[in-house]
């Protein structure tokens, strides 16, 4: 059965939209919906010199497989669709609009999956809306209690306990109950999304040499690894915490199926070093199947021709095979 891939570019003056065109011009292996203003595709294509012939979506037509040069629209309507390489609060809204229907759509099994383009958060902010992330936003929409962000490059997978958090805030967002429920997220969807039978998690301490013992904090000893001993006791296999430091040598991934770090930057730094423009952002935990860029959205290069679609590309395939393997 052919699969409905629903498709938010994000911020309308970002590189989403130059990665959504340049999607369109490649053979897919599914059915892309992109939720989006068709003014905001017609003239950011034109400004890039693209062809691409676009089409209403009919919720009751047929399935058929995206075809090279064409794109299918979900539309909507920007309050300013013509502002390549920059932002506006009033796209707020639009923004979220998006989100909402296209998640709505994945409840009800209208489509099969949602891929994300980058959005400005500042932005959607500074119009009045509470917005942290991505993330935060669909767990909101799915009534999720525990989202966790997974970053997937090559072989390396990488979950965070804690996402868009100040980093003098991070020991404040752990307890033991978060790890052990991030930890129990992450253990179920490597199962059922990745296929992975008995995965092995390594997890990382918060503090410099995983706390030396309590001398450079207590976190690993008061926090992280009581929540590692219980899942263990369950039988699963966990090992931690470990030094950040030390974490991701090759030699220690060689077994391991997925990394948990304690914040954003101490999992996305690696992630972004060994595969920037190639990397998947997952989301776990939710009811439907969601999947995103590594990459903001670079308003410098926006409409210049410079953006990869790589990125956009390897979440499309992401969303697919990991469909396939819940309906497997």
């Amino acid at each position: 059965m052919i699969k409905k891939i629903v498709l938010t570019p994000g911020q309308p003056g970002g590189i989403g939209i130059d990665c959504t065109i340049a999607l369109a011009q490649q053979p897919q292996q599914a059915e892309i919906i992109a939720m989006a203003d068709p003014q905001v595709i017609e003239a950011r294509a034109k400004k890039l010199g693209q062809t691409l012939k676009l089409s209403d979506y009919n919720p009751d037509a047929t399935t058929s497989i995206s075809k090279p040069g064409q794109l299918k629209i979900f539309p909507f309507t920007a309050a300013e669709p013509d502002i390549c390489g920059s932002t506006s609060t009033k796209n707020a809204s639009y923004i979220l609009a998006t989100l909402e229907r296209a998640t709505e759509g994945c409840l009800n099994n209208e489509f099969h999956a949602l891929v994300t383009g980058p959005v400005n958060k500042t932005i959607i902010n500074e119009a009045g809306y509470n917005f942290q992330g991505h993330t935060e936003y669909l767990a909101k929409l799915t009534h999720t209690t525990t989202p966790v962000m997974l970053l997937v490059a090559k072989q390396l997978r990488v979950a965070l306990a804690t996402t868009h958090v100040p980093l003098r805030d991070v020991p404040k967002a752990m307890n033991q109950a978060k790890i052990l429920q991030t930890l129990e997220v992450l253990h179920q969807d490597l199962q059922l999304k990745f296929a992975i039978a008995n995965p092995k998690i390594l997890v990382c301490g918060l503090n410099p040499h995983a706390g030396e013992g309590g001398f450079l904090g207590t976190e690993e000893l008061n926090v992280i690894a009581p929540a590692v001993k219980i899942l263990q006791q369950k039988g699963y296999k966990i090992i931690g915490p470990v030094p950040g430091d030390t974490a991701f040598i090759p030699e220690r991934l060689q077994t391991i199926d997925a990394v948990l770090a304690m914040y954003h930057d101490q999992g996305l730094t690696v992630i972004k070093h060994l595969g920037f423009g190639q990397a998947v952002n997952v989301t776990l935990g939710l009811p439907i199947i969601r999947t995103s860029v590594d990459h903001g959205t670079a308003l410098d290069i926006a409409g210049t021709g410079k953006a990869s679609a790589s990125s956009l590309q390897k979440a499309v395939d992401m969303a697919l095979k990991l469909v396939n393997n819940l309906e497997a």
